[in-house]
């Protein structure tokens, strides 16, 4: 406890020596720059302005307001980050949940380590740092990694040493921002997984996306079922069953369009060169297999 009242003591010093303009550090090169930048200094949120920068947009108000008792009870236990904007003015880095919690029970200083950085330092600093620390959804890392290789200029490979991860798991977040918006949205609200995104991403047609979206929604399907549909759908586009496919009579062919319709399932025929054959009606789960029943018992 002796130890934590010191610190505290000694942030709220480093915090007065900010307050005197004969003292407003630019640089690391300043006088008493090095008792400042990096230290735990207590600063007046109202001395803090959110970062521009910051990844995540949008924040759970249930959890925000657990985060706020928890702060009340022990205070900030991990520091923000800060980068100095002028004298006495700060931008936030990093630690936008905990400067909010502070905010919503009335808090007036937070503990925070000040860093000195331009812009595309600032950038770097905040979506390396959220990637690494935060509970970012699926599709705010693939943005956070999106925009570190577009405005910090860096390569997978070299983005891959500076967060800590396989090139291939940047790979796979980044690809998730081909989905339809839509899906994208279900992704960020949790009605779905980056499981299933993955298993999406197979499908070249949009249209059809959004239909085996709206599937696994209504159906609650699993991932491995969703992967297993998606198999199932591309399973067709052989080339085996391309060629086969020119031999199947205009009769069948309408048909097996008239029955994928009736029943909002991908159906397969085949004909054999005597002319006999079968219809193939796919299904991912018990649920889709009794949907397409009742369907075809002409029960709803």
């Amino acid at each position: 406890m002796a130890k934590a009242t010191k610190k505290q003591a000694l942030g709220r010093g480093l915090s007065a020596l900010l307050k005197d303009p004969a003292n407003d550090i630019q640089s690391v090169e300043d006088k008493n720059a090095d008792k400042v930048v990096g230290n735990i200094v207590e600063l007046e949120l109202a001395s803090i302005e959110v970062n521009p920068f910051q990844p995540r947009t949008s924040f759970n108000e249930e959890t925000l307001r657990e985060l706020a008792s928890s702060i009340r009870e022990l205070g900030v236990i991990q520091p923000i980050t800060v980068r100095k904007l002028g004298f006495n003015k700060y931008q936030l880095v990093s630690g936008e949940r905990r400067f909010r919690a502070s905010k919503l029970i009335g808090l007036e200083t937070i503990p925070a380590y000040i860093r000195i950085a331009n812009d595309q330092e600032s950038l770097e600093m905040a979506l390396v740092e959220n990637i690494q620390r935060q509970d970012l959804d699926p599709i705010e890392i693939a943005l956070s990694y999106q925009r570190l290789i577009e405005e910090i200029q860096v390569t997978q490979e070299a983005l891959s040493d500076r967060v800590g991860k396989n090139r291939s798991t940047i790979a796979n977040y980044l690809r998730l921002l081909k989905l339809d918006p839509i899906i994208q949205t279900g992704m960020r609200d949790g009605f779905i997984s980056m499981g299933h995104g993955r298993a999406l991403i197979n499908v070249d047609n949009t249209d059809t996306q959004l239909d085996i979206y709206e599937k696994i929604l209504s159906n609650k399907l699993s991932v491995r079922e969703t992967e297993a549909m998606v198999r199932a759908l591309k399973a067709p586009s052989t080339t085996t069953t391309k060629a086969a496919s020119k031999a199947i009579p205009s009769y069948a062919l309408d048909a097996k369009n008239e029955l994928s319709e009736f029943l909002n399932s991908k159906v397969q025929v085949k004909v054999s060169g005597k002319g006999n054959g079968q219809f193939v009606v796919p299904f991912a789960n018990k649920e889709e297999f009794l949907r397409i029943l009742n369907r075809i018992k002409g029960e709803k």
